[in-house]
């Protein structure tokens, strides 16, 4: 998987991700200011800032999934009515009644995915930028620039160069060593054993590409780990990067399960199995990619897993002191004013919509009690019925057939 610049440019999400580069450069350059020259420590000053930034969009989707577990009780009240009906005046019913729901509460049905389908790209553009940082970081860059540039111009540049990277198993697509970019991709994977095999390979230039070498292995190394590599190279090779997929899985665990105490989810309720699943499966798919990409997107994943359980602490303290009817009531009146420009009549907001839930499962109790009672009777008419014509002679006499007759027209008869 590689990032080049030309890529890049041509990219729908373009400029989301050379904004994202912009960002990363002006860290590194500030850090650098200080003689701190470590792209660790810029992802995650790069993590917190874009976390922040998206955080008013995290408030929207908390809020959207508070106001569904309020609507819950109804919406499901209304797909139990409508159950194992697929005529079409049932099924334009129960549209209706649910479009009436949404507009009490004013919200809709993709109200919750809005903020998501606006983050997801801006996380795409996140990792892609942190999978290949020189390729969009022009302060990095210039490094491996120093490098591929005397490189080029050395004899037999392009097969021995494949060789290097053949040894260690990296790409060695030759025709592509021609680009530049490609080359820069190369490097930036390289191990301090590559570097100096390269060095070994090209002893005319092995000052300049050992001193380069010097500054990105110091710019790639944190707490003694290569970002630049993937943590998984072997069963038998376990080292202290294999801590940042355990602690990528284990924040995301945790935060997902701090979330998903917002939504008060019914575990009956449509989608909440799925939902219970994929709180045990993404994290674990957080490990397996953690230990097969690059450990800066390791870093990374941790860093905004943490980050987003100090959030969702926040945001659950918060979203316990909000009023919701006052929520559904702006959501209300925001919705009445895109009716109005469509020349339709304004929705009614539900004056105490926070109470539905204790209305419709007092209701519940009643249709249940309702229901007992129905069975109790039924209960009731056998008993009586079993204890009166049991009350015969003895069974098979010709006295016994005739009572039966007799009981039988007086029961009828009353």
């Amino acid at each position: 998987m590689e990032f080049i610049v030309a890529t890049k440019a041509g990219s729908i999400m373009g400029p989301i991700i050379s904004l994202f580069g912009y960002i990363m450069d002006f860290l590194f350059r500030i850090t650098s200011s200080f003689g701190i020259l470590n792209l660790g420590l810029c992802i995650i000053l790069f993590t917190i800032i874009t976390k922040l930034l998206l955080f008013p969009l995290t408030i929207k989707q908390q809020k959207s999934s508070k106001l569904m577990s309020l609507m819950n009780p109804e919406i499901q009240a209304v797909q139990k009515k409508y159950k194992g009906k697929k005529d079409q005046t049932s099924m334009t019913k129960q549209q209706m009644e649910m479009q009436a729901i949404y507009e009490k509460y004013g919200s809709s049905p993709t109200a919750g995915c809005l903020p998501m389908l606006i983050q997801f790209p801006i996380i795409i553009a996140l990792y892609r930028v942190i999978y290949n940082i020189p390729a969009y970081v022009p302060s990095v860059r210039i490094f491996f620039d120093n490098v591929v540039e005397p490189l080029q111009k050395q004899p037999d540049f392009i097969n021995k160069i494949a060789d290097v990277a053949s040894s260690y198993g990296l790409a060695i697509d030759k025709i592509d060593y021609n680009n530049a970019d490609k080359v820069v991709d190369l490097l930036y994977k390289f191990t301090p054993s590559n570097w100096q095999a390269l060095a070994d390979t090209f002893p005319q230039i092995s000052n300049v590409i050992a001193e380069n070498a010097s500054k990105i292995e110091q710019m790639n190394s944190f707490l003694g780990i290569n970002l630049a590599t993937a943590p998984f190279t072997g069963f038998t090779n376990i080292s202290i990067a294999w801590l940042i997929p355990i602690l990528a899985g284990l924040t995301q665990w945790f935060s997902t399960k701090l979330m998903s105490n917002t939504q008060q989810m019914d575990p009956d309720a449509p989608g909440a199995q799925t939902m219970n699943t994929m709180m045990m499966t993404m994290p674990l798919v957080s490990v397996f990619f953690c230990f097969t990409f690059p450990a800066a997107i390791g870093i990374y994943w941790v860093v905004q897993g943490a980050f987003q359980i100090v959030q969702q602490l926040a945001v659950n303290s918060y979203m316990n002191k909000v009023d919701m009817d006052e929520l559904i009531q702006k959501n209300v009146d925001k919705m009445n004013k895109k009716r109005a420009k469509k020349g339709l009549p304004p929705a009614k907001v539900n004056q105490n919509a926070s109470a539905n839930l204790k209305n419709i499962q007092a209701q519940t109790e009643k249709e249940e009690q309702l229901r007992n009672e129905k069975l109790s009777k039924i209960d009731r008419q056998v008993k009586e019925s079993t204890e009166f014509y049991n009350s015969d002679p003895k069974p098979g006499s010709l006295a016994s057939k005739a009572k039966m007759v007799q009981k039988y027209n007086e029961k009828h008869n009353k």
